[in-house]
């Protein structure tokens, strides 16, 4: 006989599936079994209520609390609309931010059991200091040069050379479009552009690989920004603009610089080179970040910004509905998981310090999928 849950809180339940996003009459209408639950005509099995926890997405300890938790995220989370930061955001999100948080605190833990150094240049500057100033110790400590970009063929490539070396000075950076590797949990690039989880010996940037490449570069950056500045946030940057702020507007004073460096910029501007997609190909970023360079600097209207944001998303949007959804997994577990995380990873389970059970939990990799990319995958 199946045991059933007599003393279930109806008030868990209903704060369950308002958290996972859903409205009460909806879910109760697709699961007469939950409402039935609420109205006390029924009493829950075990294997019901787990299943009920899966489907949105908590712990099955939680059933049983007196009140629901208060869950906050460890980070202030700024919004462009109304520039305000909080610590409210969507249950992937929430859970995005938490599985970056145990990389962080695992990698934490287990570069200062090796006496390894904490990153010198990790909050070495404040609010009040010049953006120029910040660009150019950025620049010097990831040995690149000012028209670096322009060495590579795409600004594909370059997005690619660029996340190579922020992750040779210690910060990981990590790509993803969804919750681990679940594909029915998209995250919502309108809510969520990135975030940074800043610490002094095991930096983390997150970005949101659904988004265009163009804007991935520039969230890189300003994320980067962060790290410099030594304070954790996320961001949704809509419209590619920061939320006015004045930690957010001066890494974005950053990121504009570093892409696209105002004395280069105004210099063909005033040769009459003005259009958006040569002088993409010039810096080598996408013409999204152009427009929005000769916005910064005043060369054109917030209007003019909008309308050609509004169409090169639009087209984007486009191209990607058209495009399968398949791909290299390995190649997309590198971006997931970050080959230098990954590295420490294996280092671990090589010394006897990590087991195989919590590295796949590390990686959202297990079994044969995992010692595949751990053998074949990993540099």
């Amino acid at each position: 006989m199946s045991t059933r849950v007599e003393n279930i809180n109806k008030e868990i339940i209903e704060w369950a599936i308002i958290r996972n996003g859903n409205s009460l009459d909806d879910f109760y209408l697709h699961n007469p079994n939950v409402k039935s639950w609420i109205d006390g005509e029924k009493v829950p099995t075990v294997k019901q209520l787990e299943d009920f926890t899966h489907k949105v997405h908590v712990p099955f300890g939680y059933m049983f609390l007196a009140e629901p938790p208060e869950e906050k995220i460890p980070l202030p989370f700024f919004r462009t609309i109304d520039g305000k930061a909080n610590d409210r955001v969507s249950l992937n999100v929430f859970h995005t931010i938490q599985i970056i948080q145990e990389r962080q605190n695992w990698l934490s833990d287990y570069m200062t059991e090796l006496a390894l150094d904490t990153l010198d240049f990790v909050g070495k500057f404040g609010i009040h200091d010049d953006y120029k100033i910040i660009v150019s110790e950025i620049r010097n400590t990831l040995n690149i040069e000012t028209n670096w970009a322009s060495k590579h063929e795409t600004w594909e490539k370059a997005l690619d050379f660029l996340t190579n070396r922020i992750e040779d000075v210690g910060i990981i950076v990590t790509f993803n479009g969804i919750v681990g590797t679940n594909t029915k949990r998209p995250i919502d690039v309108d809510e969520c552009r990135g975030f940074v989880l800043v610490n002094d010996i095991a930096p983390f940037l997150f970005i949101n690989s659904a988004d265009a490449k163009a804007a991935q570069m520039f969230t890189l950056v300003h994320e980067l920004a962060h790290v410099w500045l030594g304070k954790s946030a996320g961001f949704d940057n809509q419209n590619l603009l920061p939320a006015n702020e004045p930690l957010e507007l001066l890494c974005d004073k950053i990121a504009a610089e570093f892409l696209v460096p105002e004395e280069d910029f105004m210099k063909m501007w005033k040769n009459g080179i003005t259009d958006y997609r040569d002088l993409g190909k010039m810096f080598k970023v996408s013409p999204i970040v152009i427009v929005r360079r000769a916005l910064d600097m005043e060369l054109i209207s917030k209007a003019d910004f909008f309308k050609f944001y509004k169409a090169y998303m639009f087209a984007f949007r486009e191209r990607k509905n058209k495009q399968s959804s398949g791909g290299d997994f390995y190649a997309t577990a590198k971006k997931r998981v970050s080959l230098r995380f990954a590295s420490f990873i294996r280092n671990a389970i090589d010394e006897n310090k990590l087991l195989y059970r919590d590295a796949y939990k590390l990686t959202n990799l297990k079994g044969d999928t995992f010692n595949k990319f751990m053998t074949e995958y990993l540099y």
